[in-house]
């Protein structure tokens, strides 16, 4: 690969967005990473390679972008801020097989949005990677790892705090919902930490990339979804004796006794406490027919 135009200076970038009257949004969680080689260490972190069928969320003004295009990535960014597209298209516009899509990466807090999917293929391999913009790392990771063809590989710019719930081990403080929705389809762990000097403008919190790989074998589509909606409901109460919360789901508590002997669980856990093989085999024991998971063990 021939080595990457360098990119225009940031001054260029600051009076097109001037002149477009753009102030970055806290709302959105805007801040841009400045910084050429972390942007290129992520893309090598990632280990993208030509041909390989990228999705980016949150691109701003395609400073990540661009690296993944030069790599040969067929790369698909989807970008919500009209003042933003029309530059980052621009500048990724020496490279065909990228493309900026105006569009909303979520329909809703508990939904895609329907450009976002369109770029999701039916079946093969694709990647998510990302400097995910704080606002919507959690619900767009969650509904990610659920898709029925989720992506291969996860390389994702977070908050720390988002990184280590993502990575948490079962059964931990920090091991909750989103980790349980996310870990039910990935293999997860915590990668580079990226200061806040990093970005401009400059967030109060450090980052963190977050590393996934796809879990083989994979759970069926609707057992993860009962698992993390199961999982979801039950630590509301995370504190209180797994017996008692899961009778009151159930409705009856004779049954719960039953339900917890068959999926090996001790009665007396904190909800908390429960670990995400915990999770699957009581979706299992609730619902026998819930699915094993799919293709061969790796």
């Amino acid at each position: 690969m021939s080595e990457r135009p360098a990119r225009p200076p940031w001054s260029e970038f600051k009076s097109a967005l001037d002149g477009a009257g753009f102030h970055p949004s806290r709302r959105l969680g805007q801040n841009f990473l400045l910084d050429e080689n972390i942007a290129r260490a992520i893309v090598a972190d990632a280990g993208i390679v030509e041909g390989d069928r990228v999705l980016e969320i949150g691109p701003g003004l395609g400073f990540l972008s661009v690296h993944l295009a030069h790599v040969g990535a067929r790369l698909a960014c989807i970008e919500v801020d009209t003042r933003l597209a029309p530059i980052a298209a621009e500048f990724l516009a020496p490279y065909p097989d990228a493309q900026v899509i105006l569009a909303d990466a979520l329909a809703g807090k508990h939904k895609l949005g329907p450009e976002l999917l369109a770029q999701v293929p039916a079946e093969g391999d694709w990647h998510l990677v990302a400097n995910l913009p704080y606002s919507i790392s959690g619900p767009v990771l969650a509904l990610i790892a659920q898709l029925p063809n989720p992506p291969r590989s996860l390389t994702v710019l977070v908050q720390t705090e988002v990184a280590g719930r993502l990575a948490a081990e079962g059964g931990s403080a920090t091991f909750g919902p989103l980790s349980v929705a996310v870990q039910l389809a990935y293999r997860m762990r915590s990668g580079r930490r990226v200061s806040p000097e990093a970005f401009t403008p400059r967030p109060k919190v450090e980052s963190r990339l977050a590393h996934g790989e796809l879990r083989s074998p994979l759970l069926p589509h609707g057992a993860r979804l009962e698992v993390r909606d199961l999982a979801a409901s039950l630590l509301q109460r995370r504190r209180q004796v797994l017996r008692r919360v899961l009778g009151d789901h159930l409705g009856d508590r004779e049954i719960t006794y039953t339900v917890l002997k068959h999926a090996g669980l001790d009665p007396g856990l904190r909800v908390g406490q429960v670990t995400l093989e915990g999770w699957e085999a009581l979706a299992r024991s609730i619902n026998p027919v819930l699915g094993t998971p799919e293709g061969p063990t790796t």
